[in-house]
C-alpha cells in the first residue's frame, strides 16, 4: 500500500512551504506500509529555532489555505524538534544537530521516498551548471593565441613533422 494522492499532495504542499522559508535537507518518506497511524513524513531541518518557528508557521499556513489544520503539535516550546500531525502526513522540523543525530532517513531507509523539487529552483540549474564547467573549461584550456611563436602551419615544416633535418 502506497501513499494515498491526498497525502502525497498534503506532503508536497508542506515540503514547498517549508523549502520557500529556507528550510535545508526537505525530504517525504512514504511510510504507509510500516505506519498504520500516517501515510508520510515531511522531514526538514533549520540552522537555528527562530528558523524552525519560522518554517513550521509557514507549513501551518500554506496548509491551512488549503483547508488543513493540524491535530496535534509538539515541541514548540524549545524550537529543536517540531512536530506537526495532520493525519495523514506528519511534518518534523528539526533543528540541524538534530536531525544529523536522529537522521529519521536511516531510520526509514526502507521506505519509499516520494520526489520533491523546491519550485523556487530553476529547472535548468543543472544544465547552467554543466554549461558553466564547460565554459570554465574552455577558459582554462590554451588558446591559439596563448602559443609561443610557431610557424602559421607547424605540420608543414619538416623538422616538426619529424621528416628529419633540412637544410635551410
Amino acid at each position: 500500500m502506497t501513499a494515498s494522492a491526498e497525502a502525497r499532495e498534503t506532503a508536497l504542499i508542506a515540503a514547498q512551504a517549508a523549502a520557500d522559508k529556507l528550510a535545508t535537507d526537505v525530504s517525504i518518506v512514504d511510510v504507509s506500509d510500516r505506519l498504520a497511524i500516517t501515510d508520510a513524513f515531511v522531514l526538514t531541518s533549520a540552522p537555528n529555532e527562530r528558523q524552525v518557528q519560522s518554517i513550521v508557521d509557514a507549513v501551518e499556513e500554506k496548509l491551512r489555505e488549503h483547508g488543513i489544520k493540524p491535530v496535534r503539535r509538539e515541541g514548540l516550546a524549545e524550537g529543536r524538534w517540531v512536530l506537526l500531525d495532520f493525519v495523514d502526513v506528519v511534518v518534523h522540523v528539526q533543528h540541524a544537530e538534530e536531525r544529523a543525530y536522529y537522521a529519521l532517513e536511516r531510520l526509514w531507509k526502507d521506505c519509499p521516498v516520494i520526489p520533491f523539487t523546491d519550485s523556487a529552483l530553476p529547472a535548468t540549474a543543472p544544465a547552467a551548471a554543466d554549461t558553466a564547467a564547460a565554459d570554465t573549461a574552455a577558459d582554462d584550456a590554451p588558446d591559439a593565441d596563448d602559443a609561443p611563436d610557431a610557424p602559421a602551419d607547424a605540420s608543414t615544416d619538416p623538422v616538426d613533422a619529424g621528416q628529419g633535418e633540412t637544410s635551410r
